[in-house]
């Protein structure tokens, strides 16, 4: 099982904003902390915000936050909302396909429930679990403004 990019940075870009709440932290900042397009990272943030994960302040002291405390937001919901496609084979996804087995085929149970094995391991987590007590990684991602 492969996360899509724009999952990976989605749930970067809420272990950053949780290291450093109370505080605005731009794009330019992520993108250089974690070495990533700003681009990409500003169509993660355009999704997160518009799913309520982070508020977006414009302007020119503007920046990003988390939008509800990083204990309610959920590993395995941001996975969900953000991946959206979890048909691992052709049959998971309803459709005519192309496999000729279909109707007797066991594969299909088993990975359906592969994969809400690893979505119930997710769902245990909230980011908050990632980030607290985490001395290091808070020295890698805090943001200059808070300290």
């Amino acid at each position: 099982m492969r996360l899509n990019t724009q999952t990976d940075y989605a749930l970067r870009l809420l272990m950053h904003l949780a290291v450093n709440p109370g505080t605005l932290v731009t794009i330019a900042e992520v993108s250089e902390h974690y070495g990533i397009s700003k681009n990409h990272l500003m169509k993660i943030a355009q999704t997160l915000g518009r799913l309520g994960y982070i508020d977006t302040v414009r302007g020119r002291a503007g920046g990003l936050r988390l939008g509800y405390p990083a204990g309610r937001i959920n590993v395995g919901t941001i996975v969900r909302h953000i991946e959206g496609d979890f048909a691992l084979v052709e049959c998971f996804a309803g459709r005519d396909g192309t496999c000729r087995i279909t109707a007797a085929c066991r594969l299909t149970s088993v990975l359906r429930q592969a994969v809400e094995a690893f979505l119930d391991v997710l769902d245990q987590y909230t980011v908050e679990n990632l980030v607290a007590d985490n001395s290091q990684l808070w020295k890698l991602l805090k943001s200059e403004a808070a300290q």
